[in-house]
């Protein structure tokens, strides 16, 4: 049984005024309007939201959905938390409710509202994604984790400290530029990657060596909805279908010491599962919305998706691959880079991107005649890894 995807919404994404709540409900509400279905048929909401508790005060936080429609009372309702992958997981427990034949119809929505903390409250709350007793507690970062993965690709491929900055620029500036495109995007700006390198140490400092301010994505807030059903019942319902044809999801140790600081294994292994549940190969695919929490994290993904063999990745950056306009363009929203990054909305949020391309009406950069794109989405340090194959069926 397929699913499909009849109904979307995307709030802007930075620093907004809107709080956790009313951006939940406006997210909903709108892709309700979008499916043109009414709240009474909508069988489960699932919530994506990394921390509600962390950033807002607010852990339980899946019942206020109903407040999208009087319509919704008494229908279960759940917040679904795997770090900044929730809004993928969130359309993991949906999509199985729809296939189970549980539900008819589902609203996934992805929220989180992160600018509420000052910076060391952002860092804090983020780092309870880590394993807390050997990162998070003794002071270990995100952008520390990450690090990791940028000095563990250097030194395994033998690239000096001037290739290694130099490659990170280039994603950074691909999808700064990307975003100058998308009208929700948090940090627009057309730039190159000389501009980057360029930019004085006040303005781009070194956060964790060798990521610098420049090669991570932004605190946001933002959400994103979609309403699933039935490829079948889609079918009758909408003049163009999106279908997701495969959804994988992989799980490695939490410890980043347990695992490859120079892949991601356990991504590589979701996202070719999907191909083959799909049907399909990389050659096939039009764009694809990957996780480029730091910049190292959209070369390794590169990677994992067979784009390039291992060690190789940062070559499609110079061949013009993965840009607008190349074989096969990668975050043309702008990526969590410069799109943002609402930590519990991502995965929801680049499903919606990539259902919108497919259907044609592209928030930012229109793939032309894009008929089939990827997402893979990560939690953590890469031990939770969704990959999600979008085809236009319709």
């Amino acid at each position: 049984m397929g699913v499909s995807v009849i109904g979307t919404y995307h709030t802007k994404v930075g620093r907004l005024d809107d709080s956790l709540y009313e951006l939940l409900v406006k997210a909903g509400k709108g892709a309700l309007e979008d499916a043109g279905v009414e709240a009474k048929d909508i069988g489960g909401i699932w919530v994506g939201n990394y921390s509600g508790g962390g950033f807002n005060n607010q852990e339980h936080l899946a019942p206020y959905a109903l407040e999208i429609d009087p319509e919704l009372r008494f229908i279960p309702a759940v917040r679904v938390e795997n770090a900044c992958a929730s809004g993928s997981a969130a359309i993991e427990g949906a999509k199985n409710a729809i296939e189970s034949g549980e539900v008819d119809f589902a609203l996934v929505i992805g929220v989180e509202k992160m600018t509420s903390l000052d910076t060391k409250g952002v860092t804090k709350t983020l780092a309870m994604a880590s394993f807390w007793p050997e990162e998070g507690a003794k002071g270990v970062t995100f952008p520390g984790l990450f690090a990791e993965y940028a000095k563990g690709y250097k030194d395994r491929y033998g690239f000096s400290d001037e290739e290694l900055r130099t490659m990170l620029a280039k994603v950074a500036a691909k999808n700064h530029t990307n975003a100058a495109a998308n009208p929700l995007a948090q940090r627009p700006w057309k730039c190159s990657y000389e501009d980057i390198l360029n930019l004085p140490d006040e303005k781009n400092p070194v956060i964790a060596a060798p990521l610098r301010l420049y090669d991570c994505s932004l605190v946001s807030d933002g959400a994103a909805a979609l309403v699933l059903t039935t490829t079948e019942r889609a079918r009758k319902l909408k003049d163009k279908v999106v279908e997701i044809s495969a959804l994988v999801h992989t799980t490695d140790y939490l410890a980043l010491k347990k695992r490859s600081n120079s892949e991601f294994e356990a991504g590589k292994r979701a996202i070719h599962r999907a191909y083959e549940m799909a049907g399909i190969t990389v050659d096939d695919l039009d764009f694809a919305e990957v996780h480029d929490c730091f910049t190292i994290a959209e070369i390794l993904a590169y990677e994992a998706m067979g784009l390039a063999p291992d060690g190789k990745g940062w070559t499609l950056l110079d061949d013009g691959i993965v840009e607008v306009g190349g074989k096969l363009p990668v975050n043309p929203s702008g990526g969590l880079k410069a799109k943002g990054h609402p930590v519990g909305a991502t995965g929801a949020s680049m499903a919606v991107l990539a259902a919108r391309q497919l259907l044609g009406d592209a928030i930012g950069h229109q793939v032309s005649g894009a008929e089939i794109g990827l997402t893979f989405n990560i939690g953590g340090s890469a031990a939770s890894n969704y990959a999600l194959v979008f085809k236009r069926v319709k």
